[in-house]
């Protein structure tokens, strides 16, 4: 039994708690606080090496927007300015220091003003305050700056700036109001596995624990090697710096905006009492440090400024803000931040291992942290985060993050830290990682490929001329009817993808079918050769992945899943594996797989195999071992595209001959390849949900996807399932069709009303090439998930009609999947 740590002597080291964390920056503090909130603040104790907020926390600029395009991290911005702007201060007694500014975002550009669109309807689905102006707007608010060229901007009022320190201090106050155990001085050295709890080794002793939490900072990679874990991030260096009073600033009776200025500064400028603070992070020549390890003694460390790195954009700083010409620097503030390869924090568990937590690899602490920390209190304490963590999960990264690629891809990261998100932006330093065995082939074919849990998967194939190479924009572009060629091909004639980057793990075992029926709501496939598709949930109810499982025999099972998914499968397996005798063996990197799709995909495959082809000999949703160009592969009758179709599976070697017997096979057939865009919008034209939808943060109820719950099975999260399928419903996942403009066709987040009311927001959203119309998933309250239902849709800032569909806008009864041979050479 845990001892009460809230109880002991402040000078004392427990030496039992429930949670250690280790680390008290705002990360840490925050994560402390949260977990005192959650009913764990007795039993949680906080180890600091030096002062909190010593390490990256201290030297922060503070700033906080609104300006967010990423509808999860929106969610946590609104949480943390309510936070910062009274709630903590009322809480704690203790300053904040508050600075309620607002602030403003520019554009340049068509492209940056579309962005701004695309971020408005986000921000209005959440309920934001904020708006799209003109530069006489921003002038009337902040008459010093230089608008010269300036297209518009995005205006969020509720913005501002904070005191680090304060906010981190007053945190601390509300985790120990609450019972937590915050030991300053008290540096870990080694945190080691010991059966079922975790050892910290302090200089002040020993403490065990059930969680340990990694809120390192700048020391959390090295912190991870004592566990043996290969956490992927670098230490990247940022300047900002503070001028001389602004004699134009003495008599404002308000603060000025903070500006930020993408294009030309690369970061952002506002006052600092009565002075100036411009931050820059610049787009060359990126500087990392502490490549082997941070310095233990390190605390409250800056460097020297490198003025000859940052001067480009500094001087575009000063000539935007004239004001400032002419003064000098008081202060340069040139400190180390975290950057994980693509820019996003880790927070969740760590890789492979049990109750260790990652809170760390945050590169805008102040910004993000209480929102992201008070989801990973919520994780650990009830099973399950309120937003989606798909892009936090450190599990997202595999043993392909080596500490050389990490720096590679936080150069990039950095570089990129204040260019235009856009929509399937391919980062592609340090490319490719682990190509598929049909990479080269592939690319010379014209595929322009994506990182995806480090596979190379095609996403789209050049042709008729069209550079082949990523075209970026809101609006569509060329890529749109490339795209349009590759869904014909597949619905007219026949289509091939390679889909190695899939998640393929094999279960076996003489209790393999027992672990995985108390692991999945669907019914397990009950014959050799038969395909269920099923989720897997945790203790809450709520989505942890969608897989197929192939029974390959009785007791040896074949899981494919997203390959993003990967590591998460794995753990949530060995997690619940308790006793059962059943091996687990991830094949992704050693198997290959390609999909065959299109009317006549039976034409083109017979050519290939011997195998009896026609629903009587491999019905639909059944698999099957055969021979294809004399390699024995798996073969299993299923289609994402909703077509006639096979996903064929083989290890490595095998893959390029099985390739070049299709594609030859299939050349009188008009056969094409095609790749993961022309995937994604055929799977919406027929209504199938993906891993947009599918999040931590949903039901199976609220996913709507209760056809593949079997309600009399127990499992894991079932009786959570039950609840929520009798409670009224926060929210539904709904289908819809939504006019096009023949410009744009939304991107996720967008907002969804019904009449003026925000009623919710889109999920996924794809053109339909087939049917002619957008098509998106949209998470709505129950009351608009009405079918037939009339709603608008606000994509790049302005209203479109939609409605909401009762069946796929394509093939809504499936039956061309089941095609027969006979009924196919009949028509």
């Amino acid at each position: 039994m845990p001892e009460r740590v809230g109880l002991m002597s402040s000078s004392s080291l427990p030496s039992h708690a429930r949670v250690v964390i280790v680390g008290g920056g705002v990360m840490g503090v925050g994560l402390a606080y949260h977990l005192a909130h959650e009913g764990w603040g007795g039993d949680t104790v906080l180890l600091e090496k030096a002062e909190l907020t010593s390490g990256s926390t201290w030297h922060a600029a503070g700033q906080i927007t609104h300006s967010t395009s990423s509808f999860s991290l929106g969610k946590c911005v609104d949480y943390n300015i309510g936070l910062y702007s009274g709630g903590l201060e009322q809480e704690t007694g203790q300053p904040v220091t508050w600075h309620g500014c607002g602030s403003f975002r520019l554009a340049y550009t068509e492209d940056e003003m579309d962005w701004l669109r695309h971020t408005l309807s986000v921000g209005r689905s959440l309920g934001f305050n904020i708006e799209l102006v003109s530069p006489d707007r921003v002038g009337a608010l902040h008459p010093f700056y230089n608008l010269d060229g300036v297209l518009g901007a995005l205006h969020t009022p509720d913005d501002g700036h904070v005191d680090p320190t304060n906010v981190t201090m007053a945190m601390a106050a509300g985790a120990r109001a609450k019972g937590v155990r915050i030991i300053r001085r008290c540096r870990a050295s080694n945190i080691t596995k010991r059966g079922h709890e975790w050892v910290v080794e302090t200089d002040q002793g020993t403490i065990t624990c059930e969680h340990v939490v990694n809120a390192g900072g700048t020391y959390a990679r090295q912190m991870g090697d004592w566990s043996g874990l290969q956490l992927p991030m670098t230490s990247m260096t940022h300047h900002y710096f503070v001028t001389d009073e602004v004699p134009e600033f003495r008599d404002l009776p308000t603060e000025l905006p903070v500006i930020r200025d993408d294009k030309k500064v690369s970061g952002y400028i506002r006052m600092e009492q009565k002075k100036g603070l411009i931050g820059i992070y610049e787009k060359a020549n990126p500087n990392a440090v502490w490549l082997d390890e941070c310095p233990w003694e390190y605390e409250n460390w800056l460097f020297e400024a490198d003025y000859d790195r940052v001067m480009p954009w500094l001087e575009n700083a000063l000539d935007r803000m004239p004001i400032f010409a002419d003064l000098g620097i008081t202060r340069d503030v040139h400190g180390a931040i975290s950057h994980p390869p693509d820019g996003n924090p880790l927070i969740g568990p760590a890789p492979g291992v049990e109750n260790y937590w990652c809170c760390c690899g945050t590169q805008i602490g102040i910004g993000w942290g209480p929102g992201l920390t008070r989801e990973l209190a919520r994780w650990m304490v009830h099973g399950a985060a309120d937003i989606s963590m798909r892009d936090y999960d450190p599990r997202r990264f595999g043993e392909y993050a080596t500490p050389e690629w990490q720096v590679i891809k936080a150069k990039e990261d950095y570089c990129l830290r204040h260019e235009i998100p856009f929509p399937h932006f391919n980062r592609l330093t340090g490319r490719p990682v682990k190509p598929s065995p049909l990479h080269d082939q592939l690319k010379k074919a014209g595929a322009v490929h994506e990182e995806v849990y480090g596979h190379e998967r095609p996403r789209w194939f050049a042709r008729n001329g069209v550079e082949q190479r990523d075209h970026y924009s809101f609006t569509r572009n060329v890529v749109h009817d490339m795209v349009a060629f590759e869904c014909k091909a597949v619905r007219e004639r026949v289509g091939l993808m390679d889909v190695t980057a899939f998640t393929k793990v094999i279960v076996e075992g003489p209790d393999a079918y027992a672990l995985l029926d108390r692991l999945t709501a669907n019914r397990m496939p009950q014959k050799d050769g038969s395909i269920t598709l099923t989720h897997m949930l945790n203790r809450r109810g709520r989505i942890e992945l969608e897989t197929t499982i192939v029974r390959m025999a009785a007791d040896r099972f074949y899981l494919v899943c997203a390959a993003f998914f990967e590591q998460r499968l794995l753990d949530h397996l060995h997690r619940h594996q308790g006793d059962a005798d059943a091996t687990i063996t991830c094949l992704s990197s050693d198997w290959s797989a390609l999909s065959l799709n299109g009317p006549l995909s039976r034409d083109v495959l017979s050519q290939c195999t011997d195998a009896d082809l026609s629903n009587a000999g491999f019905r639909w949703l059944s698999a099957r071992e055969i021979t294809v160009a004399g390699h024995k592969i798996w073969a299993f009758r299923m289609s994402y595209a909703g077509e006639l179709g096979w996903e064929l599976h083989t290890p490595n070697a095998a893959a390029p001959a099985i390739y070049d017997a299709l594609w030859q096979a299939g050349q009188p057939h008009g056969i094409a390849n095609y790749g993961s865009f022309a995937m994604n919008a055929l799977r919406m034209e027929k209504a199938f949900p993906g891993a947009g939808e599918l999040t931590n943060e949903v039901t199976l109820p609220e996913a709507n996807v209760m056809r593949f719950v079997k309600l009399d099975k127990d499992y894991l999260g079932a009786e959570a399932t039950r609840t929520s399928a009798q409670s009224n419903l926060p929210w539904i996942c709904t289908y819809l069709e939504i006019d096009p403009d023949g410009t744009h066709d939304g991107h996720g987040g967008e907002a969804v009303l019904m009449g003026d009311t925000v009623v919710g927001s889109t999920a996924s959203v794809a053109y339909g090439h087939t049917v002619g119309k957008i098509l998106a998933f949209a998470y709505l309250k129950p009351a608009a998930a009405t079918p037939g239902i009339d709603l608008t849709v606000i994509i790049a800032g302005q209203p479109r009609p939609a409605r909401v569909l009762v069946q796929a806008a394509y093939d809504p009864g499936s039956l061309l999947p089941r095609t027969d041979a006979t009924q196919e050479a009949a028509e």
